[in-house]
């Protein structure tokens, strides 16, 4: 074992179990990707394990990551370089739909719960440029806040196939959203269902953030989408993440 994939491992195990980590290792922005390019796919390729991965997917380019700060959330990782929601590459007709991948899984939420998860109480999110702290994309994978999930639940009726501005404001951001039918996500990408529907956001994705719930419509299966200004420079509070729940309260309700 390397001396940097020695010190990565013994990091991510001291996070797993809350112990002190150096500040140099917590604050590094390139820390998910370190961990995702030196440890799991390295290793995913030579055992066949992705340790300390939860998957690695060689051939749909992600990697499955847990987050040692909580008991449910898992981050869905490219395994190339992309620096976050800015990145051009993402709006390529060749890009990997990554939003789809995270949705499938959500499944390792349920396993770290130990328990099944209701379609509508998942939520995805990606941060703003500003709004993060490492410099490789992450969708955010958990249970979705209760008060957002019932503002949504009580708005239901005017959210429709087009971008249309939400009424209730969300954890204190104004958030447009529009309404995607079936049980998964298919080809369409919410990066490029804002860019193409609006020119500002495509010139300026860095500040943008999102959040995919999932729903069900008249009692079939489908998806909110919901976008925003997110954090800038000189405000970087307020993101998609923060319309996820991640103590997950669902998992103490009957």
């Amino acid at each position: 074992m390397t001396g940097v994939r020695a010190a990565l491992l013994i990091a991510f195990i001291a996070l797993i179990m809350g112990l002190p980590t150096p500040a140099a290792i917590r604050d590094d922005p390139d820390a998910l990707w370190r961990v995702v390019h030196v440890l799991c796919v390295p290793d995913k390729f030579l055992t066949g394990l992705p340790a300390p991965c939860l998957s690695v997917d060689r051939r749909r380019g992600f990697a499955v990551v847990p987050d040692p700060d909580s008991h449910t959330q898992v981050l869905l990782v490219p395994t190339r370089r992309v620096a976050g929601i800015e990145s051009a590459a993402l709006l390529s007709p060749q890009s990997p739909n990554y939003w789809r991948y995270a949705w499938e899984a959500r499944v390792y939420i349920a396993r770290r719960a130990h328990r099944p998860i209701p379609r509508d109480s998942v939520a995805l999110a990606v941060n703003s440029e500003f709004g993060r702290t490492q410099r490789q994309l992450h969708i955010h994978v958990d249970c979705v806040s209760p008060s957002v999930r019932a503002a949504l639940a009580a708005n239901q009726a005017i959210i429709t196939r087009a971008w249309t501005r939400f009424p209730v404001i969300l954890m204190g951001r104004q958030y447009r959203v529009m309404r995607l039918d079936g049980e998964d996500l298919g080809s369409r990408d919410p990066f490029k269902l804002l860019a193409n529907a609006d020119a500002a956001a495509r010139a300026d994705m860095g500040a943008r953030t999102l959040a995919v719930v999932g729903t069900a419509f008249g009692g079939a299966p489908g998806f909110v989408v919901l976008a925003s200004q997110g954090a800038v420079p000189d405000n970087p509070n307020g993101a998609a993440e923060d319309l996820l729940d991640h103590n997950c309260a669902v998992l103490h309700s009957p």
